[in-house]
């Protein structure tokens, strides 16, 4: 059977899956990043390699999806700041020494491409996907098309300013969303209180005056930042994924209650707010899905 791989590298986990070419899962593992050991490209090429000695024949596509904008030739991650040292410039394709193409993209890109073929997104054209993690990311698809912009910073969404006079992240960009909500500066948020967003909101749900500030501050934020995206971007979807996102109801209740304050909704139109269906696996399945495409598009240039 011919088969695609996906691979979705992380800082914390890699997770790889297989997929046959009309869409349906084969196999999907997980395995530490240890970044700080280096052994991450290592790790994915003895899992692909494992992969393909076990099914009997190479795989028809491969796609990688890490943090980073991508290159514009789709061979490796041109710029990334901060983690999994030595990911600029390495182009996979040289590494893996795979016959098929080796396509790589942003790690947010991916996982709403996954969404729109295999999840929440399906049938649907135009998309905001955030992700609420340790980070704050984002993608766009309009029109049916992922955006990706002149460099590939288009969808960066939690690195926009909600609070103009706020310190500046990590991309300089005074008090962005990302600032206010994601899980890698909570501690800092709650004056050392809480060390996660998991126990910032299990403080909320059992009734923490203070917890309960400082989570409807976050929601308001994240709240009027999705307003704010509808109107850049007129969706019919926003999707919410990430680790944040299973809060449940703890996050989308509020979430809901600001945006009937706040979306423009013009001859009555209201945008869907909807948590994210593909989980962890969201990122590989777009990579897969993202080099099926891309082979495709190749192909047809060529004739």
């Amino acid at each position: 059977m011919s088969y695609s791989i996906g691979v979705d590298l992380g800082g914390t986990n890699i997770k790889i899956v297989v997929i046959s070419n009309d869409g349906n899962m084969l196999e999907y593992l997980t395995c530490d990043t240890a970044d700080a050991e280096g052994s991450w490209a290592g790790t994915i090429k003895y899992h692909l390699e494992l992969i393909q000695k076990q099914r009997g024949s190479s795989p028809c596509h491969i796609g990688l999806a890490a943090p980073g904008l991508a290159a514009k030739d789709g061979r490796s991650i041109a710029y990334m700041q901060g983690r999994l040292q030595g990911l600029e410039g390495f182009v996979w394709q040289d590494f893996l020494e795979f016959q098929c193409p080796v396509v790589v993209l942003n790690d947010a890109h991916a996982a709403l491409l996954g969404e729109v073929w295999q999840g929440a997104a399906k049938g649907f054209r135009n998309v905001i996907l955030l992700t609420l993690g340790t980070g704050v990311g984002g993608a766009v698809l309009m029109d049916g098309r992922l955006i990706k912009g002149q460099i590939g910073r288009a969808g960066h969404l939690g690195h926009v300013s909600v609070n103009s006079d706020g310190t500046p992240d990590i991309v300089n960009t005074p008090g962005s969303l990302e600032q206010m909500i994601g899980n890698y500066n909570v501690e800092e948020r709650s004056g050392g209180r809480f060390t996660s967003t998991r126990k910032l909101v299990e403080a909320h749900l059992a009734g923490d005056s203070d917890a309960t500030a400082l989570w409807s501050r976050s929601i308001f934020q994240l709240g009027v930042a999705v307003a704010s995206f509808i109107n850049a971007f007129d969706p019919e979807l926003v999707i919410i994924g990430g680790g944040i996102a299973q809060a449940g109801a703890a996050l989308f209740e509020p979430l809901r209650d600001i945006l009937d304050r706040f979306e423009w909704r013009p001859l009555g139109h209201q945008v869907q707010v909807i948590p994210a269906a593909l989980g962890e696996k969201a990122g590989a399945i777009g990579a897969a899905y993202h080099a099926i495409l891309e082979t495709a598009v190749s192909a047809e240039a060529a004739k």
